[in-house]
């Protein structure tokens, strides 16, 4: 070996360790995004179950005056049937997609961009879709209305917060979040950080999650299968959020 060639020897084995070196600050910059991210991912696999039992045992009603009836006897009843627990969910993603986002970052940076963008403007769009609360100050004012006129008026306000509850927001909402699941899975695959195995859970998520639960029973079918991938994909990246806050 030449004297050149053993000094570009060396300056490329001192660049990759720097770049190693860079990497790892990095990521130890963010260790407690990568604990609360674990955490707030912990939370929404928690809420899974207690989501799909609320639903099954408690099915929300079809009409606009099934609901008033059902705050005014269980408001919290209501407010389940209205997706609340759904609400606490995307909260908690929003930690969760910064951990991924830091995670991520390093390895394609514009792509994780996009992502997050899309992921926060899904989650935006799910918040302003939601009338749950809305519901619960109508259903005060029906019952205590006094007359039918009255009554007539706030049955009219409660269809149309039961068309937005599942309107164009909450369609817009669904379809974004599909799509920035496949954006991360695509980066996954190229990061070291997560499994292949992990990438491809996620991608089947968005994949399912391409089609709103608005869209009839195809789509109702395609939301609940969802459900087995995105828990999965949940406990494997929550795995990798500690072991980051640890190293």
């Amino acid at each position: 070996m030449t004297i050149q060639e053993k000094t570009n020897s060396g300056l490329s084995t001192n660049q990759n360790n720097l770049v190693d070196k860079n990497d790892s600050t990095f990521i130890s910059e963010w260790k407690t995004i990568f604990k609360i991210g674990g955490i707030a991912t912990w939370f929404i696999i928690a809420l899974i179950p207690i989501q799909m039992f609320f639903l099954i045992a408690f099915p929300p009603p079809k009409t606009v005056t099934g609901f008033f009836t059902l705050f005014q006897n269980n408001w919290f009843l209501g407010l389940t049937s209205l997706d609340l627990f759904y609400l606490l969910t995307n909260i908690l993603m929003i930690p969760m997609y910064l951990a991924l986002f830091f995670a991520l970052y390093k390895t394609n940076k514009s792509l994780m961009i996009i992502a997050i963008i899309i992921g926060f403007i899904g989650i935006s769009a799910l918040f302003a879709s939601n009338t749950s609360f809305e519901f619960l100050s109508l259903s005060k004012q029906y019952n205590a209305a006094t007359s039918d006129a009255e009554k007539s008026i706030f049955l009219s306000a409660g269809q149309a917060m039961l068309s937005t509850y599942k309107g164009t927001a909450f369609d817009v909402y669904y379809v974004l979040n599909a799509i920035t699941l496949l954006i991360l899975s695509f980066v996954m695959l190229k990061c070291d950080t997560f499994s292949k195995t992990t990438a491809y859970i996620g991608a089947l998520t968005g994949i399912l999650m391409i089609i709103p639960t608005t869209a009839g029973i195809i789509g109702l079918s395609f939301g609940i299968a969802s459900l087995i991938p995105w828990t999965i994909f949940s406990i494997l990246i929550a795995k990798i959020f500690f072991k980051l806050s640890r190293d």
